[in-house]
């Protein structure tokens, strides 16, 4: 399947003059259009699912043609753009561009995108994880705690005021489990707040 894909904001000549160079470079290469998709008044930036362009993507198969004006067609920002060629590629697809004179397909320029992909990937995740950090060293250095507040998804609220009854059963020689049992609430949950309230000393 050979697609034409096509990105405008409003300007119906510059569709009609994506359409006259996506048909004259398929020509070039010996293939017809079998299908045309469409982006109109729908901007580069938002992600491939929020356009016809993501309904495409998810139905590539090894061998399915994609056949642009310009990259930048594709989306906006230069992480979209890698990420869809890399899904065309890891489909099996090809994708060539008219203006940019761009091929995606079995080739040397493709294995460098590939090594490109995996690098503008790397640098992400180191991005993500600096980014992390830097909010973490803040909360701290704001003197707040760290990690999910005690009994935010548990019923620590059912052990509110036993401090001293939690410590008594712990002296009596009562396991953590029954008490927890006991008191009906989970082991973890009962573990968290003796660490937190009681010292067992």
């Amino acid at each position: 399947m050979t697609y034409g894909y096509i990105r405008v904001s409003t300007d119906r000549q510059d569709c009609e003059n994506q359409k006259l160079g996506i048909e004259a470079k398929a020509r070039a290469l010996g293939l017809a259009i079998d299908k045309y998709i469409k982006d109109s008044g729908i901007s580069g930036t938002a992600e491939p699912d929020a356009r016809a362009l993501g309904g495409c993507l998810k139905n590539l198969k090894a061998g399915d043609i994609i056949i642009c004006s310009e990259l930048s067609r594709l989306g906006r920002k230069l992480f979209m753009i890698m990420r869809i060629l890399e899904h065309c590629m890891k489909s099996g697809a090809k994708v060539y561009t008219v203006k940019d004179g761009y091929e995606l397909g079995d080739n040397i320029q493709s294995k460098v995108l590939a090594f490109a992909f995996a690098l503008s990937a790397e640098i992400e995740r180191d991005l993500i994880s600096q980014r992390t950090r830097e909010s973490l060293a803040r909360i701290k250095a704001q003197g707040r705690k760290l990690g999910r507040a005690f009994g935010s998804k548990n019923h620590s609220h059912k052990l509110d005021g036993q401090a001293s009854k939690i410590q008594k059963l712990i002296k009596s020689g009562l396991s953590k489990r029954k008490i927890a049992k006991k008191l009906k609430v989970s082991a973890p949950t009962l573990n968290a707040f003796i660490r937190n309230n009681i010292d067992i000393n």
